[in-house]
């Protein structure tokens, strides 16, 4: 008797791809977890080259890239476009798209479509959404509909009015054990993992203890299971007011500027291109070229 081969399953890994169980695995050998925002093609391979374990394609994107004062203007076209380029350039890494404010606060249904839309029409592994209370039931169906969902609380910026600005949260004992609340009941909900934005440490570290799942930390100090931080920053390329949880690894923006003002400079002395810049032609074909020419004047 004969059998066929096994057709992967719509959640499977492609070929190299890193597991989610393997996020799993990394947190109960304390191996920490290395996680990066990207949002386009080159960004994802250097990434990927790097080493980095996770790739979100943050919302993150409205304020570096598309010039906006917050995230909530990110469209989903917007997004989808986003990464898909980084889905293109991304081997390893596992590539989640952040879920755009207005993508899933309207309905479970709703969440679900969009969910589908990175995973179908952009090729994410996962998606990320912000918050608690009426976000869990958006993550059970999210994940009910075989969509893995990352979670995301402490400072969430869709929400950052209503948490009173760009501030830490859970800095009282009260708001610590609601944050402790919400990661449990995330992790109950379906949630694969859980970033915890602008948190306090040791309060980081206490749901860390208390998950089985990994927490993702971006301010929330050394304890937590991996670290993120947005491209921009850490590369030096957002030239706006850094959060004060931000290692700046690079100072890009300078570098760039100096280039560009080089080739200004070049350009406007004739000093570019140079010849070896250019490209020849047969000197049998140039005459040919410039007779044709002088027969027309």
């Amino acid at each position: 008797m004969t059998t066929r081969p096994r057709t992967p399953g719509p959640n499977a890994p492609a070929p190299g791809k890193l597991p989610l169980t393997e996020l799993l695995e990394m947190k109960a050998r304390h191996q920490p977890i290395v996680m990066v925002t990207a949002y386009d093609a080159p960004s994802g391979r250097l990434a990927d080259g790097a080493g980095a374990d996770l790739i979100l394609v943050g919302d993150s994107a409205a304020m570096v890239v598309l010039g906006h004062d917050s995230t909530v203007p990110a469209t989903m076209d917007e997004l989808i476009v986003l990464t898909r380029a980084v889905t293109r350039g991304a081997r390893r890494p596992l590539v989640i798209a952040d879920m755009p404010f207005g993508s899933f606060q309207v309905s479970d249904e709703q969440a679900v479509e969009n969910g589908v839309r990175f995973l179908k029409e952009a090729g994410a592994e996962a998606v990320k959404v912000e918050g608690a209370g009426p976000t869990l039931s958006r993550v059970q169906a999210l994940v009910g509909a075989g969509v893995p969902v990352m979670a995301h609380i402490g400072l969430t910026p869709q929400s950052a009015t209503m948490l009173g600005g760009f501030k830490a949260q859970g800095r009282t004992a009260e708001k610590a054990r609601r944050l402790l609340d919400d990661a449990l009941a995330l992790e109950a909900a379906g949630a694969f993992a859980l970033v915890l934005e602008a948190v306090p440490a040791p309060v980081a570290a206490r749901i860390t203890a208390a998950l089985t799942i990994p927490t993702i930390g971006i301010g929330a100090g050394v304890d937590c299971d991996g670290q993120v931080l947005v491209w921009h920053d850490l590369l030096g390329l957002y030239e706006g007011r850094a959060p004060r949880f931000v290692k700046q690894y690079a100072d890009l923006a300078s570098e760039i500027r100096r280039a560009l003002e080089a080739y200004a400079e070049d350009v406007r002395g004739r000093r570019f291109p140079e010849e070896q810049h250019t490209y020849s032609m047969p000197e049998e074909e140039l005459a040919e070229f410039e007779a044709a020419l002088a027969e027309r004047l």
